[in-house]
């Protein structure tokens, strides 16, 4: 056989779609697009769920999506970094979590929890609790936080969840913790990447234990885009040490995320050049998230990338049924205008549908 026509067939068999089932490490998808966890704000100070937040799910899941990832899902019942909170702090919580899996497994759409510490808090004088940042923590206390993620997705399992994502971006607590801007410990938790990278492995590794079988993701920032912060560097160490030490899958974010004035076939993709750094140098899949909007990019950012996942969240918030759009030619790209008006709404709602 000529050699440009065995090159021909080569690079069609590895060309990657869209709209393609997948299989990634105990997961199966409809097509490569998933929903990125999105903050609705609507859970109860115990972390029950309104009715509510099933309606949006069930939308969610009945647009298509490959899968979806939930909204920040604290672990702690203590965390009082900001209200409406999804939590998973509590066995008495799991019926409430198994009947919204239930819901979206109906649409043959997979779903994971998005394991979440807002901040750690310490019961001080008056048993009035205060924030305590991680250079002010005990051993003991970092390895409690490590338990009750363990706890937390023994619960998600429970629930039907297919899988957690450890939530390590946004300076939340685990980003905050492994950010040499905030972390200045001088123990095994502390100074090198590795240490303080450490409650990131003993997470996952807690998590194994807890829940096994479960696909167990992990997002965190490429970087933290702040003065002495974690740069593009020190998190692909990071990641590489997650992947050797047995993550599923990375999802791509950074700080100062929902960048505004997105527009298709412009200024797309803004995490690209590190998610596919990122994916030349680890084996498990990279999920890119941040400014897609077009059919036209993601395939291109597919095929030019060793990316394997897409992930939306603002566009979904404006077309829930977006996925199902774009499969059946309807639509091109995204309505999402990025005006982060969404931001300012109840439920983070567009502000443009009806």
């Amino acid at each position: 056989m000529d050699n440009q026509i065995m090159q021909d067939l080569v690079g069609k068999s590895k060309t990657k779609k869209v709209f393609e089932e997948v299989s990634v490490n105990r997961l199966k998808l409809k097509n490569r697009l998933v929903r990125s966890a999105t903050w609705e704000g609507l859970g109860m100070p115990d972390g029950s769920l309104p009715e509510e937040v099933f309606e949006i799910y069930e939308e969610l899941a009945k647009g298509g999506v490959g899968a979806i990832i939930t909204g920040f899902t604290s672990v702690s019942a203590d965390d009082f970094y900001f209200n409406g909170m999804m939590r998973l702090c509590s066995d008495d919580l799991i019926p409430q979590y198994k009947r919204l899996t239930d819901i979206i497994h109906k649409q043959n759409c997979p779903v994971i929890a998005q394991l979440a510490l807002g901040a750690y808090y310490r019961v001080c004088e008056g048993e009035a609790y205060r924030q305590i940042e991680p250079d002010g923590m005990t051993a003991d206390e970092i390895r409690q936080v490590v338990g009750i993620f363990g706890e937390a997705a023994r619960r998600a399992k429970d629930a039907g969840f297919d899988g957690v994502q450890i939530h390590a971006a946004h300076f939340f607590f685990l980003s905050r913790f492994i950010s040499p801007a905030v972390n200045h410990r001088n123990d095994v938790y502390g100074g090198s990447t590795e240490n303080r990278s450490r409650i990131l492995t003993e997470a996952l590794q807690e998590i194994r234990r807890n829940a096994p079988g479960l696909h167990v993701t992990v997002k965190i920032n490429s970087s933290d885009f702040t003065h002495g912060g974690l740069t593009s560097e020190e998190s692909l160490k990071i990641c590489r040490m997650l992947a050797d030490v047995g993550i599923d899958s990375i999802e791509v974010s950074g700080n100062g995320t929902s960048v505004g004035g997105i527009r298709a076939h412009v200024n797309e993709a803004y995490f690209k050049e590190f998610a596919a750094r990122l994916a030349e140098t680890v084996s498990v899949p990279v999920i890119l998230v941040g400014g897609l909007r077009s059919v036209e990019e993601m395939e291109s950012v597919l095929n030019d990338t060793k990316i394997e996942l897409l992930s939306l969240s603002r566009p979904l918030l404006r077309e829930p049924d977006l996925p199902l759009k774009l499969e059946s030619g309807e639509s091109t790209e995204s309505q999402c205008v990025s005006c982060n008006a969404c931001y300012s709404s109840r439920a983070h709602k567009c502000v443009f549908r009806r």
